[in-house]
């Protein structure tokens, strides 16, 4: 069983009042999903979407139902009757001739009354010319741009990535049923990555009060009823314990050791059925398991970009260091000392027990936790930094799967030979579709006509290093995009990009799950998608 619970957690949920109240029966389906911190984050995102193109308002819906807090549409364009016939945020022929700024902000926020929005009719271009307008631009969350003429989408990118400040800029190109995007940013510091690894139970490292009341038991004298009911913690703890006595004091190490050590948990029934000591014979491998820190992060305190307060760190840590990296310094240290592990978390996986026995056990990890907690709040305060309360909690119950991302400005694949040249893949579907929409956007910006299968395949081989050959996979992507309008920006094309590039909005916002890195590459022809790394 994989369900955990924890009993605070759920004792909790209940309101006082018995009624949640409108917010939350409005977003509960989130809820569960990126909870109250997730939420309050996203209500406080602003996001700023440039053109109000169908795949544009496509992505803005789907982040306008969740209830970001605010977005704006930038475009200078008026509605023509092409956008008309594929954008489902104009109403038709109404919408001919009007503003496409405004008529795609106005039916936007129809969906959301919780959600702020704007319309801009300013193009980026004036807006980058002037200093106020760049300004402007930075105040900003995240900024998506779809389909954005190669000159200004170089300019923009250039602006977010000169300041590490700078808002994530969000780069989505599609063409007919091929389509990519790009997450632009410096660092991404994620605490809750809903890993679907566990923390340990420190089954083979027991803290005191779970080592006295484990060896405080006595099975033989035990109720049948209450011997039934034993949680396998309990067992394998005493078992381990019993073992190292005659042991010199090791786990089971060889096989045979491993299988005698089975063979006396399961020894100790009193009745055939009796399914705790089952449990506690098949997750006997955590009594031989040593518990110690997560190679990943014993990665993430040896990275000289993170700010650290060892004697020989790259980057010192400051009291105005981000409170992630107080937070992952303290866990540094806190591993440092005796027993050598990351914290303990009141999370318990679910398990054959009465309510009684269960409770008592999560009381016990409760307690710990709390004390280890306490620990990381100090360790934390040594080195000048300030955590409220909930991240503080937050990040001791995922300390066993915190990430540290670090991106790459757009464009950086393609100006470099190396990283082309390694990325290169005779059957490279993800490459093939990157460059296709590259060497399309290369001959868009030119101006190049008629626009042919040879002239994007010309285009598509000066972007490869010398020597280089297109993947095999070229002529059908070439094929499928000249063949199914290599400009037009497709309905289901833009519903496809609409789920995928809000998803990932999402996470960057949230700092919840783990965000796509590299581009993400799809040909909606086969129903397909694959990551091209940068």
């Amino acid at each position: 069983m994989t369900d955990v619970q924890d009993i605070e957690a759920v004792t909790t949920q209940v309101k006082i009042d018995g009624q949640p109240d409108q917010k939350t029966r409005k977003y509960d389906r989130q809820l569960r999903l990126w909870a109250a911190s997730g939420q309050s984050a996203l209500e406080n995102a602003r996001i700023l979407a440039i053109s109000a193109t169908a795949t544009s308002t496509s992505i803005l819906k789907n982040l306008v139902l969740p209830g970001i807090g605010h977005f704006t549409i930038l475009d200078p364009q008026q509605v023509t009757p092409q956008d008309a016939g594929n954008n489902f945020f104009l109403e038709g022929q109404n919408s001919i001739g009007k503003s496409r700024a405004k008529e795609a902000t106005r039916l936007l926020a129809e969906l959301n009354e919780d959600v702020n929005s704007a319309a801009d009719e300013r193009s980026l271009e004036e807006i980058l010319e002037s200093e106020t307008g760049r300004e402007w631009i930075k105040e900003f969350t995240l900024i998506i741009a779809h389909n954005l003429e190669k000159g200004l989408l170089d300019r923009l990118a250039k602006l977010l990535w000169e300041d590490a400040k700078s808002p994530t800029l969000v780069v989505v190109r599609s063409a007919g049923f091929l389509a990519e995007f790009y997450i632009q940013f410096h660092e991404h510091t994620i605490i809750d990555s809903h890993s679907d690894s566990t923390p340990s139970l420190r089954i083979d490292k027991p803290f005191p009060a779970l080592l006295d009341y484990a060896l405080s038991l006595d099975f033989d004298k035990m109720d049948p009823t209450d011997h039934g009911h034993v949680p396998y913690v309990y067992i394998l703890v005493r078992a381990l314990e019993e073992w190292k006595k005659t042991h010199d004091g090791k786990p089971p190490q060889a096989y045979s050791d491993k299988k005698a050590f089975k063979a006396s948990i399961l020894s100790k029934k009193f009745k055939q059925d009796e399914e705790n000591f089952d449990e506690a014979e098949a997750q006997a491998y955590r009594t031989w398991s040593v518990t110690g820190v997560p190679s990943e992060i014993q990665a993430l305190f040896k990275d000289p970009l993170s700010p650290s307060s060892a004697a020989n760190a790259a980057t010192p840590l400051t009291p105005d260091s981000p409170p992630f990296f107080h937070l992952l310094d303290a866990l540094r240290r806190f591993t440092e000392k005796e027993p050598f592990v990351l914290p303990l978390t009141s999370t318990l996986p679910d398990m054959k027990a009465n309510t009684e026995s269960y409770i008592h056990l999560q009381k016990l990890y409760k307690k710990r936790s709390e004390e280890e907690r306490d620990v990381i709040r100090e360790l934390v305060k040594e080195t000048g930094g300030e955590v409220d309360d909930a991240t503080l909690d937050l990040f001791v119950r995922n300390a066993h799967a915190v990430k540290v991302m670090r991106g790459k400005r757009w464009g950086v694949l393609d100006e470099s030979e190396e990283a082309l040249g390694n990325a290169v893949d005779p059957s490279g579907k993800p490459l093939s579709i990157h460059l296709a929409l590259s060497a399309l956007s290369e001959i868009t910006a030119k101006q190049i006509s008629p626009l042919t299968v040879e002239a994007v395949t010309k285009e598509a081989q000066t972007i490869l290093p010398k020597g280089k050959e297109l993947p095999e996979d070229w002529d059908n992507i070439v094929g499928e995009m000249h063949v199914f309008s290599p400009t037009a920006d497709l309905p289901n094309t833009a519903a496809f990009l609409g789920g995928m590039v809000a998803q990932e909005v999402i996470k960057m916002i949230t700092r919840q799950y783990i965000p796509i890195d590299g581009y993400c590459t799809a040909d909606l022809i086969e129903t397909w998608t694959g990551i091209l790394l940068a």
